[in-house]
């Protein structure tokens, strides 16, 4: 196995076992590309290779930032070891709402908590095994409003490690874009403030640089227009103890808040230095005041992560796009409906036209009231054919 593994490695390699296989080519391809990104393009990465999408998350986060990781699971009980092994909020598809559920039901008492603030003390294990749950009760659990159709089934599967999800295939549009750095330990908020300008002015730039398309149909050439917006800004640290308090072990988990983006950083005809100053003060700062969980709490911040998500794809002709650019259409509203006007005959095309229409009974002081019209027999009055049943009903509405 490429990279680092785990889960018990057998004696003896067994090639005969197709799992295995697969595991075994898949590190040796995962660290090719991790290879290949870091040489070419100087980013490095982590992958996590499993059977399943769920497994292969759980597993990619075991040796950040700069490694792989295979799980070694050739069977069903090595799946569900590794599984108990993980607090229910640690799985993916488990959120905040479903996870507080599960607690508060397994320990039989109601968990009050914010979806900031929420740490699970459940394990997966814990919610597997106990006597009343099954994919049925499961349902009735977590069923209500805006709950998803199966969620128990669904939830089931995830607490034995299966995860039928398919992999999708990367778009042009990035599900986020984050800028993080770490630090020996920033204290105060001035330092603070100068680092979160840095990050600003580096998110901004990552932005224009991914989210900018040129536009084919605007008048000034050059011209860029927006494919995606995020909608959502978020501010990650990572604090350890002060030297005052350094006898406490330091926490490698990150914290996070989350807040709407400004559209002041969609103005590409602004300055991103500007842009970062305004993103530091409107945003950001009061981001870093909502992680201050203790009144007078004192920073020692080992690092900062600046992520914009929940992207929203803008109007395009292309599959990415969220619809059709109303704009583009009107601009191109002549060419499309050009095959459907009637265009006035030039004197070239008057001469050419030929007539199939017989002139041979045509008198020029012949309407259409002298033509084959026929007589009332009520009222004499000349009426064409197809008027006449109606004007007949009318005669017999009156008797």
């Amino acid at each position: 196995m490429a990279g680092c593994v785990e889960g018990t490695i057998p004696d003896e390699t067994p090639l005969d076992s197709k799992v295995y296989l697969r595991l075994l080519l898949g590190s040796h391809l995962a660290n090719y590309l991790r290879t290949k990104i870091e040489v070419d393009f100087g980013y490095t990465s982590t992958c996590g290779i499993a059977t399943n999408k769920l497994l292969s998350k759980l597993v990619g986060g075991r040796n950040k930032p700069r490694n792989q990781t295979t799980l070694l699971a050739l069977d069903d009980n090595d799946v569900i070891s590794f599984i108990d092994s993980h607090k229910t909020r640690q799985i993916p598809g488990l959120g905040f709402k479903i996870s507080m559920q599960l607690e508060s039901h397994v320990l039989g008492m109601e968990v009050d908590a914010d979806s900031h603030s929420f740490t699970s003390a459940v394990f997966a294990r814990d919610v597997r095994l106990h006597p009343s749950i099954s994919p049925g009760f499961l349902e009735s659990l977590l069923a209500g409003p805006g709950a998803e159709r199966g969620v128990g089934v669904r939830v089931w599967g995830l607490l034995h490690g299966i995860d039928p999800t398919e992999v999708k295939e990367a778009g042009d549009i990035p599900s986020q874009i984050s800028i993080e750095d770490t630090y020996k330990g920033l204290e105060t908020i001035s330092l603070i403030t100068e680092e979160l300008h840095k990050l600003s002015c580096s998110l901004i730039r990552r932005m224009r640089i991914d989210l900018l398309a040129p536009d084919k149909h605007a008048d000034e050439p050059g011209a860029q227009r927006w494919i995606a917006r995020p909608k959502t800004l978020r501010l990650a640290i990572r604090s350890w103890p002060t030297r005052q308090g350094s006898q406490a072990t330091p926490n490698f988990n990150r914290i996070s808040r989350s807040g709407p983006l400004p559209t002041l950083v969609f103005d590409t005809s602004a300055d991103i230095d500007a842009l970062a100053q305004q993103l530091v003060a409107e945003a950001l700062l009061p981001l870093l005041r909502r992680l201050q969980l203790e009144k007078g709490q004192k920073w020692n911040l080992q690092l900062i992560n600046i992520c914009v998500a929940n992207m929203v794809a803008g109007a395009a002709d292309d599959k990415q796009g969220s619809g059709r650019d109303i704009s583009a259409m009107f601009k191109r509203q002549d060419e499309v409906l050009r095959p459907f006007r009637l265009e006035p005959l030039s004197n070239d095309d008057e001469d050419s036209v030929v007539s199939t229409s017989s002139t041979e009974d045509f008198e020029p002081n012949m309407g259409w009231e002298d033509s084959d019209n026929l007589a009332c027999p009520a009222c004499g009055c000349d009426l064409p054919p197809f008027a006449m049943p109606a004007h007949l009903r009318y005669h017999k509405m009156e008797e």
